[in-house]
């Protein structure tokens, strides 16, 4: 097990991609420490992809792009300057409700945070708000996408825990929405104290708010369809997120007619290129799990967990402060491949309810978002304000904070997570 975790870390330091660093160490780990043939790797990746549940991530992504380019995302930001506009600290509040609104289509931190920034830092910028804790914001409301469901991270959690992907996405609502509402408020504490920059001229209107409801509708529709079909039984994940992208289809090219269908294939290609991107991880990541587990890592975590405490609240402290140094280090889903199934079952011993642990794994991921020095989320919002991740950093702890005091309740009161998978899956 040495040589797995230790080729890995040293292999991922020397800047070998993620993929390449795993697929090497499980690799050496199979030649030097066992006597299986090596058309077990072979085998194993295969086996990594050969999931329909993980069919929903192309889909998922798919919606997503089309979702940015169709006009979904612009009629949401529409629809959250008039609901939110006449706040004191404004475009703040349109970037965190419409962070969480198209959280709950795409399932995509990076593409939300690209999406959101792209329209709204411009006018930030003229309005002269601080652009860096604009980036943060935007980059925490992108960070909502592996909590508020429809969530990829969700997705490969489920099925690498064997729990219910309608149980973790209900598990995500209400801490994906104590987080908006934190972050909501913590920028109006700062925005409050800014001066008249923060303050929005034009007063909230009823008409205003109507017309605007009125061309998201279409939008609108897509979340209902997504977790009301999952929830309600009608769809497995993977038949949603296939829904899903026919409906994304049908709004941007005959509702709102912002795209064509000549403009579908560059579009499927984009999405081709990112849902590779991320099964190609899932496929070696798979190998590494299973390297891992057949030389004991469960069981040997477990026993050094035993000897250090028997206290949950304990146990949970420690493997909150790992995941979180884990988020700033690694990609998402590389992640969850490779540390949930260690994880996992020593939680289960230790009285821990698995989907509440899925919900908190992924609220810690989603704070590695925002961190540096992985922090895509935190890239991609720097890289569209046209800032340095440097300058952004010195204003990423403002969001930060609320994302840590929900991490912090989802871990220690259960019910925040478990209330809405348990209504709906006793």
């Amino acid at each position: 097990m040495t040589y797995a975790f230790g080729g890995f870390l040293l292999l991922i330091f020397s800047g070998l991609p993620v993929v390449f660093a795993l697929g090497v160490a499980a690799l050496l780990a199979i030649v030097t420490m066992t006597d299986v043939p090596l058309s077990i790797v072979a085998q194993r990746v295969y086996g990594g992809v050969n999931s329909f549940p993980l069919m929903a991530i192309p889909f998922f992504v798919t919606a997503g792009i089309i979702m940015a380019e169709g006009g979904i995302a612009r009629r949401f930001v529409d629809l959250a300057a008039a609901l939110v506009g006449w706040i004191t600290g404004s475009l703040y509040m349109v970037a965190i409700v419409t962070g969480t609104g198209l959280a709950a289509i795409s399932g995509s931190g990076s593409a939300d945070t690209a999406a959101v920034g792209s329209i709204l830092t411009p006018e930030m910028r003229r309005r002269g708000y601080d652009i860096d804790l604009s980036a943060a914001v935007i980059a925490a409301s992108g960070a909502l996408a592996p909590i508020i469901p429809p969530s990829i991270i969700m997705v490969v959690i489920a099925i690498t825990s064997n729990l219910s992907i309608g149980a973790m996405f209900l598990g995500g609502i209400v801490p994906g929405l104590m987080i908006a509402a934190g972050l909501a408020f913590t920028c109006w504490l700062f925005a409050r104290r800014g001066g008249a920059v923060y303050r929005d001229s034009e007063p909230f209107s009823l008409a205003r708010l109507g017309r605007a409801f009125l061309a998201a509708i279409p939008g609108l529709t897509l979340p209902l369809i997504i977790v009301g079909g999952i929830v309600g039984g009608v769809f497995t994940a993977t038949e949603a997120a296939a829904m899903a992208v026919l409906v994304t289809i049908v709004i941007s090219v005959y509702v709102y007619r912002e795209i064509g269908f000549r403009d579908l294939p560059a579009l499927f290609l984009k999405a081709i290129s990112l849902s590779a991107a991320v099964l190609i991880i899932v496929s070696t990541a798979s190998v590494f799990s299973w390297i891992i587990a057949t030389l004991g890592a469960p069981q040997m975590l477990d026993a050094w967990f035993r000897s250090v405490t028997e206290s949950p609240v304990i146990f949970l402290l420690i493997v909150n402060l790992f995941l979180l140094i884990i988020g700033m280090f690694m990609e998402s889903i590389s992640a969850i491949l490779i540390i949930l199934p260690v994880l996992m079952p020593i939680a289960i011993g230790y009285g821990i309810d698995p989907v509440q642990f899925g919900v908190m794994t992924a609220l810690n991921l989603s704070i590695g978002l925002v961190t540096p020095p992985y922090g895509i989320c935190l890239f991609v919002a720097a890289m569209v304000s046209n800032r340095k991740v440097e300058q952004v950093v010195s204003r990423v702890w403002i969001p930060l904070i609320p994302m840590t005091i929900v991490l912090i309740l989802t871990a220690y009161v259960p019910w925040i997570v478990l209330t809405l998978p348990r209504f709906f899956f006793p």
